[in-house]
């Protein structure tokens, strides 16, 4: 196979007719490390809005049980992505994304702006580091699927284009990002958790590597220092120099999805969809964690 079949496979496909397929080969086939280094760094966004920030850290599921949480939101995207919408998998794993959020009242406009770091976070990710851009016919998938994704979970005015959905992010940013103690704890915690996955002497290097990797209004939202600018050329050359190598190397041959993924450790003996997430607080009707907000998509 040569270097550039899948993506003239994709180029023949029909990109709203088959977003959910171009996207399982853009993200399984052609950038699957890409894809979950994007991904990750799209849902640890979100916690530098005040109100998402601290709605995680009231809940606990990402500072006290943050391996778990990571494997859940990976598993249940990726789910829909490997089997698509309407199979039984991803039908279960919308259900219950749909269930856990609905156990909170969460603004519309904050779902939104999560869906649209899915959106916009993988396309800067691999335009920048990977082994090539993306094409319009991948960017077009990607758009049509996660907001199909937005609408069947309930959210409302899902944006229609690529260029509607990075609006939308922007704005969004712009207006909301700052400062909260919740979204601070969620974020070390996150941090924490990636360092635990390599050899513990190297956890300041993996710390210093994804700061040097974040953009400045990110970084003041959470209070950390900035960088010094040739440690930001030295991280962001070292990935990018890794996308070139990868593109030296012979096409991958069978998929890799998330639940294949290494930093998926909560596992061991399999899993069951359907058992994924958090559950509503027994005995508590209603959000159980008192703050202001709108109200859950239904």
């Amino acid at each position: 196979m040569k270097r550039f079949a899948r993506l003239e496979q994709i180029r023949r496909m029909d990109p709203h007719a088959e977003a959910t397929a171009i996207l399982r080969l853009t993200s399984a086939y052609e950038f699957p490390w890409d894809y979950t280094r994007a991904l990750e760094l799209a849902l640890y966004r979100t916690y530098a809005v005040p109100s998402i920030g601290r709605l995680l850290a009231e809940t606990a599921e990402l500072t006290d049980r943050t391996q778990k949480r990571y494997d859940d939101t990976s598993l249940l995207l990726d789910a829909v992505v490997e089997h698509g919408f309407d199979s039984t998998p991803g039908r279960t794993a919308v259900r219950r994304v749909n269930q856990m959020h609905r156990a909170y009242d969460i603004a519309n406009d904050d779902m939104r702006y999560v869906l649209c770091t899915f959106v916009v976070m993988p396309r800067r990710w691999i335009d920048a580091y990977a082994w090539r851009r993306l094409s319009q016919h991948e960017i077009t998938a990607f758009t049509v699927h996660y907001g199909t994704l937005g609408r069947r979970m309930g959210i409302k005015d899902v944006p229609e284009t690529y260029e509607d959905f990075e609006t939308c992010l922007d704005d969004y940013e712009a207006a909301h990002f700052g400062w909260d103690e919740g979204g601070r704890r969620v974020s070390d915690a996150t941090l924490d958790l990636m360092a635990s996955w390599y050899p513990r002497p190297l956890a300041p290097v993996l710390r210093t590597g994804v700061l040097a990797l974040l953009d400045d209004p990110l970084l003041r939202a959470f209070r950390y220092p900035v960088p010094s600018a040739g440690t930001r050329a030295l991280v962001r050359r070292a990935v990018r120099l890794r996308g070139r190598a990868v593109r030296l190397l012979p096409p991958r041959r069978s998929p890799h999805f998330a639940r294949q993924n290494r930093e998926i450790k909560g596992y061991p003996d399999g899993y069951r969809l359907a058992d994924l997430g958090t559950w509503p607080v027994p005995g508590v009707r209603g959000c159980p964690v008192p703050h202001s907000g709108g109200s859950a998509p239904e």
